[in-house]
């Protein structure tokens, strides 16, 4: 119970840290913009205050280690005070919109990279091939002779190109017999199988996992594949409230978290990646760095958010004065994203509080 409760315990500081380190790369973002465009940071803090100690200053900047172990936050000067002279609110605007980008940007830089990381090691997968995982014990699958790293070829001399064409063809035969070709190695190999109507929890109609064979890359092969799964993940954090919205996707499956609810998807990846996996001979935490940059990517984009006292709400009155040369005063400015501010909190309370009194299902 004693070692239970310590690794527990362990694994909260390290979820912590790793965490503490995607938002220490946003405020970094945000910080090298400023000195960029030469804009005094009074102070970059790690963690979040009452300070325990300033560790030192560096070129006018205040390092300093604070008690709230989670993160890290940049205070530049004049902030929200135009009238401060050399202060990031007197600065051009479009000196203010690259410094609020700052952050965003290095989130998405960091999720490219750690994307990169597991295409380099895992591979990628093959375009066009559909392949089996798994296999179901009981499953129509397995009484076929249907083997793991089977390559589908055809059902119904349907040639089978993705997996949304396999899906498709054994969704309108359940209940039927329909002829599958196979890859085996070398051969073909052509069974008959018969789809279930009503498949146990957990399974489809033939009782696989399917997938795509994957093949080395290198460095270079991995940044593009990296950058078009940072896009995808992108483009699906943008369109899920539409999706929602249309019924596409269920509220359990768009349903928002906070700390808790990603500590317990972070407690799963790191317990998957230390079971034995013959796949990922490298040994890194391939899940658990996934993971991570999933994070990093929807921490960027939740930023650009147009919501007062996030990057996107700043950016939001930012624009007018780019376009129309009339700012926002900034009393009013300060007055939303205070409010905002409130309200994010709030927001963070409740749905940590679903967290708790509501685990989301993870199997």
């Amino acid at each position: 119970m004693i070692e239970t409760f310590t690794t527990n315990i362990l694994r909260i500081i390290e979820f912590i840290l790793a965490l503490g380190v995607l938002i220490f790369l946003h405020e970094l973002g945000h910080y090298l913009f400023a000195r960029l465009f030469k804009i005094e940071v009074e102070e970059f803090g790690f963690g979040f205050p009452p300070r325990i100690v300033k560790l030192f200053t560096l070129g006018g900047t205040d390092f300093t280690l604070n008690w709230i172990p989670f993160g890290a936050f940049v205070r530049p000067k004049g902030e929200n005070d135009p009238s401060t002279p050399g202060g990031m609110a007197a600065a051009p605007p479009w000196h203010r919109l690259f410094i609020l980008l700052g952050g965003p940007l290095m989130n998405l830089i960091a999720g490219i990279l750690l994307f990169s990381v597991v295409f380099k090691t895992m591979g990628a997968p093959v375009a066009n091939v559909v392949q089996i995982i798994s296999v179901n014990p009981g499953s129509p699958a397995e009484q076929a002779g249907l083997l793991p790293q089977d390559i589908f070829v055809s059902v119904n001399d349907h040639p089978i190109h993705a997996t949304q064409d396999l899906s498709e063809l054994v969704s309108a035969n359940l209940g039927k017999n329909i002829t599958i070709t196979v890859k085996r190695g070398d051969q073909l190999v052509i069974v008959q199988a018969i789809p279930r109507l009503n498949p146990p929890p957990g399974e489809g109609p033939l009782g696989i996992i399917m997938g795509s064979p994957v093949r080395p890359v290198s460095w270079s092969e991995s940044i593009p594949l990296a950058l078009q799964s940072t896009y995808n993940q992108a483009r699906t954090l943008i369109s899920l409230p539409v999706q929602l919205l249309r019924g596409q996707v269920s509220p359990d499956q768009a349903r928002v978290v906070g700390p808790k609810g990603m500590y317990d998807i972070y407690n799963l990846a790191r317990t998957e990646d230390q079971k034995v996996d013959q796949s990922n001979p490298s040994g890194l935490p391939i899940r658990t760095i996934s993971l991570m940059a999933i994070i990093s990517v929807a921490l960027g984009m939740t930023n650009l958010l147009p919501i007062p006292a996030l990057d996107g709400g700043r950016i939001l009155f930012v624009l007018p004065e780019i376009l129309f040369r009339r700012r926002v005063p900034a009393k009013y400015e300060n007055m939303v994203h205070l409010i905002g501010f409130a309200t994010l909190i709030i927001l963070m309370i409740l749905i940590t509080a679903q967290d708790i009194f509501n685990p989301i299902q993870l199997r």
